[in-house]
């Protein structure tokens, strides 16, 4: 990662539909504050379900995102050449563990950095997935989830007193085999990876404000192949999930029960709350069906997977709820039919956490928010994600809280929130760009489908579509 003497942050966000380079500069009246002055974007190729499959295409598309941020901003190719990458991973692992030592003899003693440090190893030293595994697996995060001073919980142990702290670190990993493919495919493309960040983490971060993830939140965001899940508490994240099933399942049933194309399908699910009934009628789509379809996709990954995923969260335990994300959380009724499977309130993210200019004011470009905010916070605090030490050809940037003198006895401070403009959702998509297409369009703001419905009674389609939510979301609530 550049250091601080480096204004420009440069992010690199790879998923199954899109990739896109993000290119910001660091406000220096506000520390916690960036200013985007740039982005690039190509459609992804090479990619199923977030993991590199043909690195040769993979590589193409990164180095297209590269040049349209080049393109775009003017800047020099070699000072954009640091990066820090957000990746999908399926297979992720979790694991806590626990640490703690004492900190002198009968008196009390002040939390120093040296004593932070200790108290890390030893949890670190108890992971199995950043000790024993090493081989397999690769410890992308460790993560504080919690601090005792005593027995007392407390949020930041740096120049608190006592005798005795303990630590819970938060272990995240995906397969080695994973993060290799991203650092090759980044490295042959041209560019240095400097750090690496799991997608749902970056999604969830550029969608959740600090108050949600203080209070406690879940974040979902539902891209092109895969479902991200991260659960928060006392704003950090203990938990990191990833479904296989995103955008592009129901761009298959699309095509699959309409006997279409897979491109006709992708063209019907970017059109569908936009063109009329009647014209999608007269050219021979099964609207009821379609409908249909969507539903019974979404019904599966909400009652099937997340709801099983979350079987043991508690409205209690999140009072911010669920932040919901991703392209297709555009449909109409998807937040009330999530809610009332789950009983847990939902909100439906519009913006990301920082302002973007158009075309990225929107959802779509969460985890290239998050990728921004990633970098402020570990910069503010490098305890917030922590690096395992394990070791990846290629990774040049491997954080370490014993070298930020700068940081020390430093405090968290929560962001600013910023507002902005939404139009477009998240990643979801094709292989195979429609004319016309300039990145992912899972659907525009709500007022171009307020039409009548020709073949209703006078609803508009969006009602009629969230009528369908109601129904199957209210039979589902009756199975549980």
């Amino acid at each position: 990662m550049p250091g601080k003497s480096d204004n420009l942050l440069v992010g690199l966000s790879i998923g199954t539909t899109k990739i896109t380079m993000i290119v910001a500069e660091r406000d220096r009246r506000y520390p916690d504050s960036v200013h985007v002055i740039g982005f690039g974007k190509a459609p992804s190729r090479g990619i199923s379900k977030g993991i590199i499959v043909s690195l040769q295409d993979a590589r193409q598309s990164v180095q297209r995102a590269f040049a349209d941020a080049q393109s775009m901003t003017g800047i020099s190719p070699g000072r954009l050449r640091n990066v820090i990458v957000a990746f999908n991973g399926m297979d992720i692992k979790n694991e806590s563990t626990h640490g703690m030592v004492t900190l002198g003899g009968r008196e009390s003693k002040s939390v120093e950095e040296s004593d932070l440090n200790r108290v890390i190893e030893r949890a670190m030293a108890n992971s199995v997935l950043a000790t024993a595994s090493r081989n397999s697996m690769y410890s992308l995060h460790m993560i504080p989830t919690n601090y005792e001073l005593d027995g007392r919980p407390i949020n930041e142990p740096l120049n608190m007193n006592g005798n005795q702290l303990d630590i819970w670190i938060q272990t995240v990993a995906v397969p080695m085999t994973y993060a290799q493919d991203v650092v090759n495919c980044v490295q042959s493309a041209g560019l240095e990876v400097k750090g690496l960040l799991l997608k749902p983490i970056a999604s969830a971060l550029g969608a959740a404000y600090d108050d949600e993830m203080r209070a406690g939140c879940i974040s979902v965001c539902i891209g092109g192949g895969t479902t991200g899940i991260v659960l928060f508490r006392n704003g950090r994240a203990f938990r990191v999930m990833s479904i296989p099933i995103g955008g592009d399942h129901i761009r298959s049933d699309l095509a699959s029960v309409l006997h279409i194309s897979l491109s006709e399908a992708e063209r019907l699910k970017q059109r569908i709350f936009i063109d009329s009934e009647e014209d999608l009628r007269r050219n021979g789509i099964d609207i009821d069906l379609a409908y249909q379809a969507i539903f019974a996709r979404l019904e599966e990954l909400f009652n099937d997977q997340i709801r099983r995923a979350l079987a043991e969260c508690t409205p209690q335990h999140f009072p911010s709820g669920i932040i919901l994300s991703g392209g297709v959380s555009d449909t109409p009724g998807i937040e009330m039919m999530l809610e009332n499977i789950l009983q847990i309130p939902v909100r439906k993210v519009y913006e990301p956490v920082y302002t973007f200019p158009q075309p990225l004011a929107n959802a779509a470009y969460v985890s290239s928010a998050g990728i921004l905010k990633y970098y402020v916070t570990v910069e503010r605090d490098p305890y917030v994600f922590m690096d395992s030490g394990q070791e990846l050809p290629g990774l040049h940037y491997k954080p370490d809280p014993k070298s930020k003198d700068d940081n020390k006895g430093k405090k968290h401070i929560p962001s600013k929130k910023e507002k902005v403009e939404d139009d477009y959702p998240d990643e979801g998509g094709y292989d195979e760009e429609p004319e016309g297409y300039d990145g992912y369009d899972e659907g525009e703001s709500d007022d171009v489908n307020e039409e009548p419905d020709p073949y209703g009674e006078g609803r508009t389609k969006r009602e009629n579509f969230t009528e369908i939510a109601r129904t199957i979301a209210e039979k589902i609530k009756r199975l549980f």
